[in-house]
């Protein structure tokens, strides 16, 4: 098969990075806080799907432009960025800080969408449940709690914590902050739109998530008229990176379904 492509795209003024690999519907994807990469998991979904995968602004390669301030600036900047690209009938995947992005886009518009899937999602608050702060304590211990298997997290850590990649690293690092510090890692008006998301939506979680808890899914679930929740057992925060093969598989079986019921 072949290699994803890497190019700088425009959007209203704003360049950002773009890797994209495969063929057939558009998969956009939207990273975490941990910054863009290309990932196992994007190779085997590309086998039935356009990947699409941004790297936001104020992230890495891309542009940090001046109007950039919270998460509702990105959600609106993506819905500028589905139509740039012309795309439509997307099937929108969020990860963790990119669940919570577009989760806003989908209760913006949901016009270019197909299906949206949220994976360990942030955006909403839910009482009594304890969850770990990554502001608190250093990246290795930060990047440990996103895993199930210590193994998983070695070999995470011996790829991201390198030296060439500190500024990288530190320029993310203070995009997360400017936009989840207050209030922590949620909106506060996030839970009383999500009724507005009306296509088929997938929430995907690992069963040890430590920084969203199960409990955090099952509030989207609540809240997002019909929306079918898949647990992911012995596996944590990073479940597109720890359980690769689990994950592809729930998302092409639920893109599939959908398909076929068309």
């Amino acid at each position: 098969m072949s290699e994803p492509s890497a190019s700088l795209v425009t959007v209203r003024g704003c360049r950002v990075r773009l890797m994209r690999g495969g063929e057939g519907a558009p998969l956009v994807v939207l990273h975490g806080a941990s910054g863009a990469m290309w990932l196992p998991f994007m190779d085997k979904l590309k086998r039935n799907f356009d990947v699409i995968a941004p790297e936001h602004p104020g992230f890495g390669q891309s542009d940090t432009p001046d109007w950039l301030d919270n998460i509702h600036d990105l959600a609106y900047f993506y819905l500028d960025f589905l139509a740039e690209l012309k795309l439509s009938g997307v099937h929108l995947l969020g990860l963790s800080l990119g669940g919570w992005i577009a989760a806003e886009l989908a209760v913006r518009s949901t016009a270019r969408l197909a299906s949206l899937t949220l994976a360990g999602a942030a955006g909403l608050q839910v009482g009594g449940v304890a969850q770990m702060d990554t502001f608190l304590g250093s990246d290795e211990q930060r990047l440990r709690a996103f895993f199930h298997d210590a193994k998983r997290a070695d070999e995470l850590i011996a790829r991201v914590l390198r030296p060439e990649l500190e500024d990288t690293a530190l320029k993310n690092r203070a995009t997360v902050a400017k936009l989840v510090w207050q209030p922590r890692d949620h909106d506060p008006h996030l839970a009383k739109w999500l009724h507005r998301i009306d296509v088929p939506t997938l929430l995907i979680w690992g069963d040890d998530d430590r920084l969203f808890p199960a409990e955090h899914a099952r509030a989207y679930q609540r809240l997002i008229p019909g929306a079918r929740l898949a647990v992911i057992p012995a596996c944590g925060h990073a479940l597109h990176i720890e359980k690769a093969d689990e994950f592809a598989a729930e998302i092409e079986a639920f893109i599939g379904a959908r398909q076929a019921a068309a």
